[in-house]
């Protein structure tokens, strides 16, 4: 199911952009459901971003180039089913490097890692190939800079996420990390005069917006990053979602309960009155649902594969669903290269 997207060798990388110079219209209209039929609303864009994409290749090419096993240290996106084909492919999941025999091969997750595992696999002589995401790695670089600045740093994010962890580890003893506006009431700073925040890349809009406006009314001085963390495939999911939220009675977003993007979409669906539920793949999705529902918007988070889209597609038709529109947001056309250690090995 999950092939090499053989495109990076003359890809190119795309910031992250304002999100104010984009609306929540369509790239076209569409026809909003009045008849008696029932319809799927499919978003565009969904499933797999650059940098999920990017992750796979390199776990697939680095089977096909040294063969299994290849380690992981953990999951390489947040998808179940990816995961287990890239198992089945060779691939061994680890926690952490202290499972990976020493001298082996090993990759790093998109989610990155903090400078104290990589100093683990020097001290452990791993041949490591970094999958983190480019745009996980400009926040990295981010706080490290800031924190050289005399900085202190403020992370907005949630405290379990591998990102997140990450992240920190960048610079511990300059950065804070908040969840919620109340974790910035009780914020208290070395120097309110000296302060800069980060996010994770996959939060919600909305809900950053409110934390990011709290600490500008707390620290005055603080600022942001040149250019928004969250991230391009974050920001146009819900953009998508907001799109069609008036029109749909239920969104269903495939997606695993520990894709942080993924629930995200059902939040923003829940903030604008629509039922949503997030489901692994047709098998979570309980009939009950559909009960009284007329028009049904599909969506996908980041990491989540389109072939998962499509059996849930069949699920609903079989169910009375017989109309399909499919709304494109913005047109996606972001990709990343290659790890230059993988592409040291292809050349």
């Amino acid at each position: 199911m999950l092939g090499i997207h053989r495109f990076w060798a003359a890809d190119r990388t795309v910031p992250c952009y304002n999100r104010n110079q984009y609306s929540f219209m369509p790239l076209k209209p569409f026809a909003p459901n009045h008849g008696a039929d029932k319809k799927i609303f499919l978003l565009k864009p969904r499933g797999f971003c650059a940098g999920v994409v990017r992750a796979i290749d390199v776990v697939k090419i680095a089977l096909d180039l040294y063969g299994p096993p290849v380690y992981v240290r953990k999951e390489i996106v947040h998808n179940k089913h990816v995961v287990d084909e890239l198992r089945e492919a060779g691939a061994i999941f680890v926690e952490e490097l202290e499972e990976v025999p020493t001298g082996a091969r090993a990759i790093f997750s998109a989610h990155g890692v903090a400078p104290s595992v990589r100093g683990q696999a020097k001290e452990r002589n791993l041949d490591i190939i970094d999958a983190t995401c480019p745009l996980v790695t400009k926040v990295h670089l981010e706080a490290v800079r800031f924190a050289r600045d005399g900085y202190t740093v403020v992370l907005i994010g949630h405290k379990d996420h591998d990102e997140v962890i990450g992240t920190l580890g960048e610079v511990p003893d300059s950065s804070y990390l908040v969840e919620t506006v109340d974790d910035v009431n009780r914020l208290e700073l070395p120097d309110p005069t000296r302060v800069r925040y980060l996010t994770q890349t996959t939060l919600s809009l909305d809900e950053t917006r409110e934390i990011v406006t709290r600490l500008k009314q707390r620290f005055p001085m603080i600022q942001g990053p040149p250019a928004q963390d969250i991230c391009y495939a974050t920001e146009n999911r819900q953009m998508a979602v907001k799109a069609v939220s008036e029109f749909c009675d239920l969104l269903l977003v495939v997606g695993s309960q520990n894709s942080s993007n993924s629930k995200r979409l059902v939040e923003v669906a829940q903030n604008f009155g629509v039922c949503s539920y997030l489901v692994n793949d047709r098998s979570d999705v309980d009939p009950i649902w559909l009960d009284g529902v007329k028009n049904v918007a599909v969506t996908a988070g980041a990491s989540a594969p389109e072939h998962l889209v499509a059996e849930l597609i069949e699920f609903l038709r079989e169910r009375g669903f017989r109309q399909m529109e499919e709304i494109e947001l913005v047109d996606e056309d972001v990709r990343f290269s290659l790890p230059a250690e993988l592409m040291i090995s292809i050349q």
